[in-house]
């Protein structure tokens, strides 16, 4: 990038920056208190935790829409071109036996935080973070292969979580509103939107890092 454009990019930055901050200095006070609406309706939620209560329940659809954006990214990746597989070097001989030893840790940390996720901070993002880099980890000490860019594994699993979440999602506009969960019945269906997108996320976070074109 040449100098005059560096400039340019820099002032657009900084112009960006300053607006940003004069808009939220500019935000008038909130009318409504969130945090006391979320405290007296979490009974309803079907969790106890008002962090999941809000990203599975209030406020499901931004939810749901962080993860069309993940699927979409890499959707964009793959348009963009898929890296070739790098070439095969020396290894470090205690990779492969570290990673044998963390990875069956990582995927414990990963349960106790899904499940964790009704009452304590955790949940499924916080889990898929966990498994993603534990499948990272097993490529970098070459136990995981590189995924082919038209196997159909991950993109079934990628596709899985965010369908469940879209059927559920479905469902409940047909019965009265968008994720709007009956009480009786949302710690289930919270349960399992947080379990399919685990490892949809999983799948598509391991993704960014180990597709691979074909080709060398």
């Amino acid at each position: 990038m040449n100098p005059p454009i560096r400039s340019l990019t820099v002032v657009a930055l900084l112009g960006l920056a300053a607006a940003l901050l004069v808009a939220v200095l500019g935000l008038p006070p909130a009318p409504v208190k969130l945090a006391g609406e979320v405290a007296a309706n979490l009974g309803a939620s079907g969790v106890s935790h008002p962090v999941t209560a809000v990203l599975l329940n209030f406020r499901g659809y931004d939810t749901f829409l962080e993860v069309a954006v993940l699927i979409i990214a890499l959707l964009g990746m793959l348009a963009a071109g898929l890296p070739p597989p790098p070439p095969t070097g020396s290894r470090n001989a205690m990779l492969p036996t570290l990673a044998r030893l963390a990875v069956p840790l990582m995927v414990l940390a990963a349960v106790y935080l899904l499940w964790a996720g009704a009452f304590r901070p955790g949940g499924a993002f916080q889990a898929a973070a966990v498994l993603a880099a534990a499948a990272v980890l097993l490529h970098l000490a070459e136990i995981l292969a590189p995924w082919p860019r038209d196997r159909r594994g991950p993109r079934l699993a990628i596709a899985g979580g965010f369908l469940l979440f879209l059927a559920i999602a479905a469902a409940l506009l047909a019965n009265g509103g968008l994720l709007r969960y009956p009480p009786e019945h949302a710690g289930l269906l919270i349960v399992l939107i947080e379990s399919g997108l685990t490892v949809s996320l999983a799948v598509n976070l391991a993704a960014f890092f180990l597709l691979r074109t074909d080709k060398a």
